[in-house]
């Protein structure tokens, strides 16, 4: 029954061109509905003479009976073909049913097939097979684009005009004047496609492909206003009863309900429309009842459960990651952070969606919770910034909800955690996150933080003496705060970690932080302390702890003024401590009640200890804290000196002078006077701050005991009010005097060792360095000596594998020559020699006969013979390569020779003639770089096409050179840059792009050397990349910048600093502005070295290593 259903369906749906062969109708429109009428008086013959549609034929009548949707004389032959696939869908619709409730009532089912591991579960009777399903696709759409959308009002769902060119036809055929009227047939096919739709086969066929028009009919159907002047002569319009509205209604909230929320957003979004597109056909705008439906739709699956989600997901699924992925997410936060109109109440829109948002930071899927992290991010800051009173209830109060649980007991069960593992760990990434990645400081935030800084530093001292993976993003968070804080907020709360401002705060005296079975913190209940003494031991330890973690936390912060900051802060401290000594009156104790007396004597013990806490922060940062981070600006090493002596004015004026406090005053005079000396240069700002020195300095001209002290008081001050003008030479003196007693001071010292420090002796120690980089001619001596002398043993027999000679071939080429493809190898006797390898000594062979002399090979490179002349070449090149002795005597030939076989035509000649110069220069580098860069630079006398030729010969020769440089490249390959940089502005393009690969060549070698170069070869190559005109020109520089990258590797930032970001914009322009495909995949090949690089900076590869220490 099943197929035979299928098969008549099968029969309505035949393509035209099965039906009319070569016939061909006028029109389109003409065509489908002759098409339809075909298939439609098929399908009724076929069903009056075929026995297997018999049992169709009466379920039709059957159902045709039942429903009451049926007109037979309709004259729209679209509507009577759209009425045929209806009823046939209607009898499958309840063809399966009634099979899939035999089958869930039958209990053969399960006797035929047993429910064994082996077998296989039943297959219900409702499932289709490909062609099946294929068939019914077909059917649906014919009943879709015939039945309903034809039917929609203008804006409501897409138009099928816009849909395909074939549309418009369709809705050319479509006679809508006729009986029955419009509003009917679009319910009648929104019924029938409802109820099919029960039946979970045939749903998926439906919703998959046309969720989005049944949602458009559905929604016309029961919210389209009713208007009593519409024209009904066009659709034949009939207004629809009250109770079908409102099942329309309801039909259409229960479809929202139970399909897939994201794919229901996208279509509610399509069907809302959005702003005016620039496109070739206009999109009709949604008419306003039809947006104000859909704004309320959409504002309903928003604040459901998993709203938020369902929203992000419907935008964002299907995006790979590109450009416009983070403006996607951007615009997605801005919806979820504003309340939409159609909300009923504002303050139960942010309570429904803020638990969400807080939800979306959890997903583990890399690319779902990056885009789902930076949605939430988004919108959490932007919820913080435009309802602050809502986002502190429901947005930050949960985020930071374990960490204030940590600060009252809320668990009585001292079995239980606390806090668990998972949910802490889980609260110090939304809040990394949020704070630290999203990195939009405002004042709400900040105090929200601020509140749970305390635990978090706790918690971040915990880690610190533990493995956890939560010590980076609790020092990340700690430091965000304290940088984007006030000022004066960052100090106090500094102040407050380290207990300098009484109780520190934080976690319960009751509770305490334990470590987690995966790496994270759990909050447990402190055991109680029974002995006084341990308790004490781990209060004290504690604090020791406590401070040496916020010196470490102060360390990272090397481009903050904070630590000097708060380092003079302590420091003013202890001066105002000194002087509250001098003021500190005897209190009456005897008239005070035993109440008062006690507060009397916690408030001086109170005080004593934040005295005790300033001295040990200070001790613990001037020993764990170097003095880069402590005073970075002068500024901050004038308030240091300042409070030095202000301190020491105090301890003067109450008459009381130990050795501290000389020690301190002999310091800061120091200081002052280094300052002054001219030390370092000083400017108008420096001096304008020195000036708040002028008064402690007059106090102590006036009250020091001693007359020099007063009168280095005195010259100090006149030096500073005079800017520098006046400066008499008890300042120089007193500046040189601090380094005489601490040289005098340390006997281990060597003599000598004092006097390196002068600057006027720094030339010898660089001429010493010169010296040992730069090799002298003693070295080219020696290399030569040696390398005659692994030649000169004439007696010695070897073993040296040649080419065969032939006839007429000198011995000394055929011991020399290297075997060439196409002649075969072999051994040739050899009794005088160079030796090939240096254990070739060791090898026993037949004595080979007496080579040809020297000067016989280099009349051989001067022969017309092609492959003699190259064999000769080659052969010369291997002396000397080998340091062969008359070789390299007669280097000056060679060299001649090597140079005029350059011009030579035929690549076998002057490729060999390139690779003995390259030999030579790495025998001979200053002698043989120096002619080769003369060679190069100078115009010969040839045309022009001989020069270009030559000089991109003679710029390989150099560039092979430079490869086997080696750590000689520093020294010679400064003149080579010179020479390719003056290349660069050469007329043929040719010799501009040569120039430019052999200065990449060169560039890869000098590594730190080519820092003083950065900034020319940066203009150079950008200026070449903008304003070439030659592509091959353009290609060369990008190329260079490359093998810059490439050749640097981790050392790039160091070396091209300065010029990093020219470099990078000028690949960007490349990739963005050159028409040149090779250019632009250079600059890609470019950027993609220096992400390499960039990541490798920004991410160092983190190695575990254990540190041993000896202790003595």
């Amino acid at each position: 029954m099943t197929t035979a259903l299928i098969n008549a369906l099968s029969i309505l749906t035949k393509p035209i061109g099965d039906t009319y062969g070569s016939n061909k109708q006028p029109t389109q429109q003409g065509a489908l509905l002759a098409a339809l009428q075909v298939n439609q008086a098929q399908l009724l013959e076929r069903l009056k003479v075929d026995q297997e549609l018999e049992e169709v034929r009466h379920l039709l009548v059957k159902v045709k009976n039942d429903v009451s949707w049926i007109y037979d004389d309709t004259p729209d032959q679209t509507w009577a073909f759209v009425q045929e696939c209806l009823l046939l869908l209607v009898c499958l619709a309840q063809h399966l049913t009634r099979l899939l409730e035999d089958f869930n009532k039958s209990p053969c089912s399960t006797a035929q097939n047993p429910r064994t591991p082996e077998a296989a579960p039943p297959l219900p009777p409702d499932v289709l097979s490909v062609s099946q399903q294929k068939t019914l696709t077909s059917v649906l759409q014919f009943v879709v684009t015939l039945g309903l959308c034809p039917y929609l009002a203008p804006g409501v769902g897409v138009a099928l005009g816009l849909r395909s060119a074939f549309g418009a036809a369709v809705e050319g055929a479509v006679r809508r004047d006729v009986a029955p009227p419009c509003e009917q047939r679009l319910l009648v096919t929104t019924n029938v496609l409802l109820e099919i739709s029960e039946l979970s086969s045939l749903a998926a066929l439906v919703y998959t492909r046309h969720l989005g028009d049944l949602m458009a009919a559905l929604a016309q159907l029961g919210y389209r206003p009713q208007r009593t002047g519409e024209d009904s002569t066009e659709c034949n319009t009939k207004g629809l009863a009250v109770d079908e509205r409102r099942r329309c209604r309801d039909a259409l909230q229960c479809l929202l309900g139970k399909v897939y929320q994201p794919i229901i957003i996208k279509e509610l979004l399509v069907l809302q429309g959005g702003p005016k597109q620039v496109t070739l056909r206009a999109l009709t705008q949604a008419p306003p009842w039809l947006r104000r439906l859909c704004g309320q739709l959409l504002s309903d699956r928003l604040m459901q459960p998993n709203g938020v989600q369902a929203v992000v997901r419907a935008i964002l699924e299907g995006s790979g990651g590109g450009d416009s992925d983070w403006r996607k997410c951007d615009a997605v936060a801005k919806i979820l952070a504003v309340c939409p109109q159609q909300s009923l109440s504002v303050e139960n829109y942010y309570s429904r969606v803020c638990p969400q948002v807080l939800e979306l930071l959890h997903f583990r899927d890399k690319l779902t919770a990056q885009q789902f992290q930076r949605v939430a991010t988004r919108a959490a800051l932007a919820i913080v910034q435009d309802r602050p009173e809502f986002a502190q209830r429901y947005l930050l109060s949960p985020l930071l909800s374990p960490l204030q649980c940590c600060m009252t007991e809320t668990v009585t069960d001292p079995s239980q955690d606390v806090v668990q593992e998972a949910e802490l760990t889980r609260c110090i990434e939304d809040v990394y996150k949020i704070f630290v990645v999203g990195n939009s400081p405002s004042e709400p935030l900040l105090r929200a933080l601020g509140n749970v800084v305390p635990i978090i530093f706790a918690l971040y001292s915990f880690t610190k003496q533990n493995a956890s993976h939560l010590r980076g993003p609790c020092q990340e968070i700690l430091l965000w705060y304290l940088l984007n804080s006030e000022p004066s907020l960052a100090l106090s709360a500094l102040k407050r970690l380290c207990g300098v401002e009484g109780e520190v705060g934080g976690v319960s005296p009751n509770l305490q932080f334990s470590p987690g079975s995966e790496g994270g913190v759990r909050v447990t209940h402190r055991e109680p302390v029974s002995d006084e003494d341990d308790a004490l031991y781990e209060k004290v330890s504690g604090e020791q702890w406590r401070v040496e973690c916020l010196v470490q936390l102060l360390a990272e912060m090397k481009d903050s003024d904070l630590p000097g900051d708060f380092f003079l802060l302590l420091l003013q401290a202890l001066t105002d401590w000194v002087a509250e000594q001098d003021v500190e009156v005897e209190v009456d104790t005897s008239a005070m009640t035993l109440l008062e007396l006690e507060h009397h004597l916690l408030g001086r013990v109170s005080g004593r200890g934040q005295k005790l806490a300033v001295l040990q922060v200070l001790a613990v940062m001037c020993e764990g804290l170097p003095h880069t981070i402590l005073l970075r600006k002068p500024t901050q090493v004038v308030e240091f000196i300042l409070s030095m002596l202000q301190r020491a004015s105090v301890c003067l004026q109450s008459g009381r002078e130990g050795a501290v406090e000389s020690q301190t005053l002999s310091m800061a005079m120091g200081l002052v006077a280094m300052l002054l000396s001219g030390a370092t240069e000083l400017n108008s700002e420096d001096y304008s701050a020195m000036a708040q020195l002028l008064p402690p300095l007059e106090q102590i001209s006036l009250l020091h005991p001693e007359p020099v002290i007063q009168e280095l008081a005195t010259d100090l001050r006149s030096t500073i009010a005079t800017r520098g003008a006046y400066r008499p030479d008890s300042v120089s003196s007193a500046a040189r005097r601090p380094g005489d007693s601490a040289a005098a001071k340390s006997p281990a010292r060597p003599a000598g060792r004092a006097v390196d420090s002068n600057p006027a002796r720094m030339p010898s120690v660089k001429s010493q360095q010169s010296q040992k980089t730069h090799p002298s001619q003693h070295d080219e001596a020696s290399r030569s000596s040696q390398a005659a002398g692994r030649g000169a043993p004439a007696s010695r027999n070897t073993a040296v594998p040649t080419a065969a000679s032939q006839p007429g071939q000198s011995g000394y080429a055929a011991r020399n020559a290297s075997p060439e493809p196409g002649h075969s190898d072999g051994a040739t006797p050899t009794t005088k020699g160079i030796p090939d390898h240096p254990d070739a000594t060791d090898q026993v062979s037949p004595p080979d006969p007496r080579s040809k002399a020297f000067s016989q090979c280099l009349l051989e490179a001067c022969d017309p013979d092609v492959p003699t002349r190259a064999m000769a070449l080659r052969t010369l090149t291997k002396a000397v390569r080998e340091g062969d002795k008359e070789a390299l005597q007669g280097k000056e030939k060679i060299l001649m020779l090597f140079l005029e076989n350059l011009r030579h035509e035929d690549s076998f000649v002057y490729l060999s003639s390139i690779q003995g110069l390259a030999s030579l220069a790495d025998a001979f580098p200053e002698q043989v770089l120096q002619r080769l860069l003369g060679e190069y630079e100078r115009d010969p006398s040839g045309g022009r096409e001989h020069s270009v030729e030559t000089r991109l010969k003679v710029g390989e020769a150099l560039m092979r050179a430079s490869r086997a440089m080696g750590d000689l490249a520093p020294h010679y390959g400064r003149p080579l840059i010179g020479a390719f940089l003056r290349g660069t502005r050469d007329e043929d393009g040719s010799v501009r792009a040569s120039c430019l690969s052999n200065l990449g060549e060169v560039c890869q070698q000098l590594h730190f050397s080519l820092g003083p170069l950065a900034q020319e070869l940066s203009s150079c190559l950008t200026a070449l990349i903008k304003t070439e005109r030659e592509a091959e020109v353009r290609r060369a520089a990008v190329h260079v910048i490359t093998l810059l990258l490439r050749g640097l590797a981790e050392k790039t930032t160091q070396v091209l600093g300065d010029v990093l970001l020219d470099l990078y914009r000028a690949l960007k322009w490349v990739v963005r502005s050159d028409r040149d495909d090779v250019a632009v995949l250079h600059a890609q090949i470019a950027l993609e070295e220096l992400d390499d690089v960039m990541r490798k900076f920004i991410f160092p590869q983190q190695k575990l290593e254990k540190k041993i220490v000896v202790l003595p």
